[in-house]
């Protein structure tokens, strides 16, 4: 009977270990980019977006993961007169990469695309603000660029936007961005989702 119990354990650990190895073979290399949560989009700042504590809250519980499994992170920021700091829920840490750009894309005239290929990353996951503008133009530079894009919507905020004499809600623009990237230029995943990534 010993001997039979000790059998059936190592046939049982025999056709455990090649799905546990599978596993750690498929695990993909990904970053963290958190695009302009920056002073100046909060209440007070030169251009307050609609909900932005919220986002950037959600953005933090991201970073503190990242942090916790060792996951690469970027700090993107734009280049501002006033209000350029990073918010202080997502204030960079010494020893993780910061971007700064001028332009709407974070890949555009800055070296976020090297410090990615350098360390090998080929997932990434996106949140920031704004919703229509930078992320947007980060999640389309990235899939264009062959890179896994998970966006998570909610850790991103936007702000109304006025055409002629229409007036379009924040969360209109938010919702309507996130449907437009969405199996086209990534996959938009919610805080949950997106903590299960950052393992």
């Amino acid at each position: 009977m010993k001997h039979a119990v000790i059998a059936l354990a190592i046939a049982v650990l025999a056709a455990l270990a090649p799905a546990q190895v599978v596993q750690a073979q498929d695990a993909v290399p990904t970053a963290l980019i958190i695009i302009d949560i920056q002073d100046f989009y909060y209440p007070d700042g030169l251009m307050p977006l609609a909900g932005p504590e919220a986002a950037g809250a959600n953005a933090a519980q991201l970073l503190a993961q990242a942090r916790a499994k060792n996951v690469m992170v970027v700090h993107v920021g734009h280049n501002a007169s006033a209000g350029r700091g990073f918010h202080a829920d997502v204030a960079p840490r010494e020893g993780e990469a910061v971007v700064m750009k001028d332009e709407v894309n974070a890949f555009l005239g800055t070296d976020l695309q090297q410090k990615l290929q350098a360390a090998g990353i080929k997932r990434v996951v996106i949140c920031g603000m704004q919703t229509h503008m930078c992320v947007e133009a980060a999640t389309r530079a990235a899939s264009d660029l062959g890179y896994e894009v998970l966006l998570v919507g909610e850790a991103c905020a936007t702000r109304d936007l006025k055409h002629g004499d229409s007036v379009v809600p924040a969360a209109q623009v938010h919702a309507a961005t996130l449907a437009t990237l969405d199996r086209t230029y990534a996959k938009v995943v919610d805080v949950k989702a997106a903590l299960e990534t950052l393992r």
